[in-house]
């Protein structure tokens, strides 16, 4: 064999384990994002102060067992749930919108089956108890404009011992005094923590009840969170990337 034909065939056989290497490591990335962790960003305010836009977390899969859901695009029509574990109160959850199936929301769980839920005047009743909130210092943000934008803040205590904070913009907004909902049987009721800048099970239009199947997974931790920036802009890393929130445990 000659000498150029040599390393043709070296350079054949160096591109083909290349693709092959390229292959698995996709591979082992989809098996990891279907069955172990899949990565989310938040896009928007609804779950202040508990998750910022910005923040990049990773949400267990297999917290909840698997649905069709739990596969990209719903690609395998899988019924129900298996190995399925049922979420609880408290919990930050990604779910698909069951208006379209296809929409990711992360909200947190505040209803179980079977429960009656209802705001009144801005307080959460579970089950006809109001649940407890200890007020905390306001929390004020600027917007873009100048304006200055205060919201009340609350630590709120579910009554199984969960607490984190919720914000409140307004007093007399449109779910600070709601019906009451009785959560069906394999459903959940879903609320985010900045009250009044939530869509939520509250409209029931829009989002209503959350069926067990819809559900995508547990949030886990925060990877990453950046402010006002695009991730892939490494060069505003230094004053952008809120240090104090990368590992932070949900």
């Amino acid at each position: 064999m000659s000498v150029a034909k040599d390393k043709a065939s070296q350079g054949e056989g160096g591109l083909i384990e290349l693709i092959k290497v390229i292959v698995q490591a996709l591979l082992i990335a989809l098996v990891i994002r279907t069955f172990l962790f899949q990565p989310f960003n938040i896009p928007s305010a609804s779950m202040e102060e508990s998750l910022l836009v910005g923040d990049y977390l990773f949400v267990s899969k297999y917290s909840y067992g698997y649905s069709r859901y739990s596969f990209p695009f719903g690609l395998v029509p899988l019924p129900g749930r298996v190995f399925g574990s049922e979420p609880e109160r408290g919990d930050i959850a990604v779910f698909k919108l069951p208006k379209d199936n296809a929409t990711d929301y992360i909200k947190r769980v505040v209803g179980l089956p079977g429960d009656r839920i209802q705001v009144r005047d801005g307080v959460l009743f579970i089950n006809d108890a109001g649940v407890e909130r200890v007020p905390l210092p306001d929390l004020v943000e600027v917007a873009p404009n100048g304006r200055e934008i205060r919201y009340e803040r609350f630590e709120e205590t579910l009554p199984n011992g969960v607490a984190y904070e919720v914000l409140n913009a307004d007093n007399n907004s449109l779910f600070d005094n709601t019906q009451v909902y009785t959560v069906p049987d394999g459903h959940y009721f879903m609320m985010g923590d900045n009250r009044d800048n939530s869509t939520d099970s509250r409209s029931q239009s829009l989002v209503g009840m959350v069926p067990f199947e819809n559900f995508v997974g547990r949030a886990e931790v925060i990877f990453f969170s950046i402010e006002e920036a695009p991730i892939w802009q490494i060069w505003n890393w230094p004053w952008a990337v809120r240090w104090d929130r990368i590992f932070t445990a949900l």
